[in-house]
């Protein structure tokens, strides 16, 4: 199997790939603190994108919709460590605090090889060895050595790991003009705008006078074509750069929409002269 995941607790995990490209498109419902290994990750949002190399850590903060790429890279698997760090156990950690500093537009955090981080999450390997359940004292307790960590080198984490509030409603037309390049479903786009399903079709109705799932198939193409025939892009980079499940789906969908395949409309833009291409 090219793709395997060993979870030593419900929080802490290690993953293993060997294939050639693993893409997911998440926002997580905990803060993911992630040691990289071996490998290389690349996560591209929707204003920024970061690559990651082995010996980096970083943190994902939870809901960010962002579409994460693992691959291996220079003969080694992608492998990666993992911890969960949910909004109770993170309320446990913080119910002594007197303050809590205000919420900020979070975003992914990153550790340049901090030997007290590194030597945290280094440690957590020997325990997927071990062929028996896995003490949850000590996996609590390395969470929590993870968390004071993580405060003690960076003093604007806090502004993030504790809190605690959920999405409020938001104006629907910025949110979905920035993010509809991720493939998350309809409750999820609610959840994040602060809607139940039902409320977020009614007012996506009202905002666009289209139904969701026309209005970001359209939006996803149209994106599609552009990198193609402006950005020159091939359509493997465009695909899971534009929320389609997979290559197929995505050469289907453009065919169907336009009248010719991906690779037709790059190959047809590249013979054109430049001064016409970008017409």
């Amino acid at each position: 199997m090219d793709y395997q995941v060993n979870y030593i607790s419900p929080e802490i995990k290690l993953s293993h790939y060997t294939g050639k490209l693993f893409k997911t498109e998440a926002a997580f419902s905990d803060h993911l603190l992630v040691w990289l290994i071996s490998g290389e990750t690349k996560i591209i949002q929707a204003d920024q994108s970061f690559v990651f190399g082995p010996g980096r850590t970083f943190l994902i903060p939870r809901n960010q919709l962002a579409t994460i790429i693992n691959k291996p890279k220079d003969g080694m698997p992608h492998m990666a460590a993992a911890m969960h760090l949910s909004t109770k156990r993170l309320r446990e950690f913080y119910g002594q605090e007197n303050e809590r500093p205000k919420p900020v537009r979070s975003t992914i955090f990153t550790f340049n090889k901090h030997p007290l981080l590194e030597s945290c999450l280094a440690s957590l390997i020997p325990y997927f060895e071990i062929q028996q359940d896995f003490p949850e004292p000590i996996a609590s307790l390395k969470i929590t050595e993870a968390i004071t960590i993580l405060r003690t080198i960076d003093k604007e984490i806090d502004a993030v790991l504790a809190d605690f509030e959920e999405p409020g409603k938001m104006d629907l037309i910025p949110f979905m003009e920035k993010n509809f390049m991720f493939n998350m479903t309809l409750e999820k786009f609610g959840y994040l705008t602060g809607r139940s399903l039902t409320t977020f079709k009614r007012d996506f109705h009202k905002a666009f006078h289209d139904t969701p799932q026309r209005w970001l198939t359209r939006k996803r193409l149209e994106l599609a074509y552009y990198h193609l025939t402006e950005k020159n892009k091939n359509p493997v980079e465009v695909y899971y750069q534009t929320g389609f499940e997979n290559l197929s789906h995505f050469s289907y969908a453009f065919k169907k929409y336009f009248g010719h395949t991906p690779t037709e409309v790059r190959s047809k833009s590249n013979s054109l002269p430049d001064n016409l291409s970008s017409k």
